[in-house]
């Protein structure tokens, strides 16, 4: 059998222009990045839309698991369904981090027969966005620092309450608590700091929710840094960083096209997190697809508890966006190891098993019905899967009510799917547009998290600490009740606990503490023991890749 390298390699792709072209993109308004890859103007995300009534795909998951269930493949693959059953497709991704690459869960471009090329490039540094972020982030950390030292210029800034900190794409925990300005009076002002991964910074945030330039400029500006010595707010336009800032970001704002094994336009643009970050694509390339396509397929990182949330309840309702039809990906192994059993077994048939770990499945479609959406279930097939399996979840999801088909992506590409196509598409035409967010921005900041708390993740209640309680009143002292609610939780379970698999219940959320993220327009509560900083397991991935004299890299999944 090929790994995914191996398929990628082995696929002919097509010019980038010709791809673009499909979207009605003329060739000479492309940035090239080489023969297969190039940005795409921001006026196309303006443009008049080629199709009467484009549809908005949101693809999710059950709660993850170290098996993997191919959220990304599955995306890919509906996208390259429907194009089979002769409907306009653009599939839109999110941009991988270095992180997992080298770390534990590998590349982010999809698998099988259902991934997006260069399979390379996308997965290492692609266009150059993930540094050009990493470079904008950390010039405001260097303008905070320099003012500090400053004797003319100075804004008061109290060290002590400084809240940013650098970030660094890459997985490395020995950075979450660091102590910089050493080595005396020219070297900066001693005082502790960290880093973050560049998927958390809030410029990645800032990114991915901006429609325009002078909209990331000013959601920029509104970054919150610290306090002064006598208690007054500073932001980042006291800096005057944001023009700076921004600038760095010229070509990082457009939205960067590729395209699937089989030809289907792809748009990958930014890269959040989804368990400490909100985890979509950008507003300006989800926009951009919808104005060119007739079908727009894009997936949220994680669960339907994280990334589908924060989808729903912050990027659209930032952006005006209204999804036609939510499909929910699950497959026999995940919901096998949310039912008990060992990862080494999972392979094995055990329906028993299987019966016990359904409920993780049931909260989630749950879930997406609490916004007013109707899912749909895509069984990702794996070869080791018992028809016996398969159909236990068929019939469940029958028994309930919910449209559920399974889907062989990895091994067949959109072949592999066409009735969860047709089903798509048979969802989008009877969507009557009744989505809403689940709490309202003027609810307190209490009730904001207490709502998705108990209503997505099934908590009993909700405690936080000191420090939570003491960050409670600093968002209420500078005005920030109002803001959208971003979680920080684990991916492994619906709690904050990532002990707890299946659908656990009589658990109580604890929240650390919250941070601001103002330019963003989000707040960041912070639970159990997540890091926005992770860190590389005993065995890194990056052992086992390598490259050749002729260029060739092989072990990048």
């Amino acid at each position: 059998m090929k790994t995914d390298i191996e398929i990628a390699k082995s696929i002919k792709m097509r010019p980038i222009a010709e791809v673009a072209a499909d979207l009605g993109i003329d060739a000479d308004d492309l940035d090239l990045y080489g023969k297969y890859k190039a940005k795409v103007p921001l006026s196309y995300k303006s443009s008049e839309p080629r199709f009467k009534d484009p549809k908005l795909i949101l693809v999710s998951a059950i709660s993850p698991t170290p098996a993997g269930e191919g959220k990304t493949t599955v995306s890919i693959g509906l996208a390259q369904a429907l194009n089979r059953i002769n409907k306009q497709a653009t599939v839109v991704l999110r941009e991988p981090s270095l992180g997992p690459v080298f770390g534990i869960k590998g590349g982010a471009t999809g698998g099988g027969y259902s991934q997006v090329l260069p399979m390379e490039d996308i997965n290492l540094h692609f266009t150059g966005d993930f540094s050009a972020i990493e470079k904008a982030h950390n010039l405001l950390a260097a303008l905070i620092d320099n003012n500090l030292q400053s004797k003319s210029r100075s804004l008061n800034l109290d060290p002590r309450t400084i809240s940013w900190k650098r970030v660094t794409d890459m997985n490395d925990r020995a950075l979450r608590k660091i102590v910089v300005g050493l080595g005396g009076t020219a070297s900066g002002i001693p005082r502790e700091t960290g880093f973050d991964i560049t998927a958390a910074s809030e410029v990645m945030a800032i990114l991915c929710l901006s429609d325009n330039i002078s909209d990331l400029k000013r959601r920029i500006g509104n970054i919150f840094v610290g306090y002064t010595f006598d208690k007054k707010p500073v932001y980042a336009r006291d800096l005057k960083a944001h023009g700076a800032m921004a600038a760095l970001l010229k070509d990082t704002i457009k939205p960067n096209i590729v395209q699937t094994i089989e030809g289907t336009p792809a748009f990958i643009h930014g890269g959040p997190f989804a368990n400490i970050a909100q985890g979509t694509n950008t507003v300006i390339a989800t926009k951009t697809s919808l104005a060119l396509s007739e079908y727009t397929v894009t997936e949220a990182g994680f669960g339907f508890d994280l990334g589908a949330e924060k989808f729903l309840d912050i990027k659209c309702r930032v952006a005006g966006l209204t999804p036609n039809a939510v499909v929910l990906v699950a497959t026999v192994r995940a919901l096998k190891y949310h039912g008990g059993m060992s990862l080494k077994e999972l392979k094995t048939p055990d329906p028993e098993a299987l019966k016990k770990g359904i409920g993780n499945l049931q909260k989630h479609i749950e879930n997406i019905k609490q916004f007013n959406l109707t899912p749909i279930v895509a069984i990702n097939k794996f070869a080791t899967d018992s028809q016996e399996e398969l159909d236990f979840i068929k019939d469940y999801c029958f028994s309930i009510g919910v449209f559920v088909s399974v889907a062989d992506v990895w091994g067949q590409g959109g072949a592999g799917a066409p009735e969860l196509a047709e089903m798509v598409v048979e969802s989008a035409a009877s969507c009557c547009s009744r989505f809403k967010p689940l709490y309202d921005l003027n609810d307190s900041v209490v009730d904001k998290i207490e709502i998705i708390a108990r209503r997505i993740y099934g908590a009993e209640a909700v405690d936080y600490t000191s420090k939570a309680k003491a960050n409670l009143q600093r968002v209420h002292d500078l005005g920030l009740d109002n803001l959208a609610i971003c979680m920080a939780k684990t991916q492994k379970s619906l709690s904050d606990n990532p002990d707890l698999l299946g659908r656990p219940k009589d658990f109580m959320i604890t929240v650390r503490e919250i941070e601001i993220a103002a330019g963003a327009g989000f707040l960041i509560p912070i639970t159990g023991d997540i890091m926005r900083m992770p860190g590389l397991p005993e065995t890194p991935a990056s052992e086992h890749i390598d490259i050749d004299e002729d260029g060739n890299i092989s072990s990048l999944f």
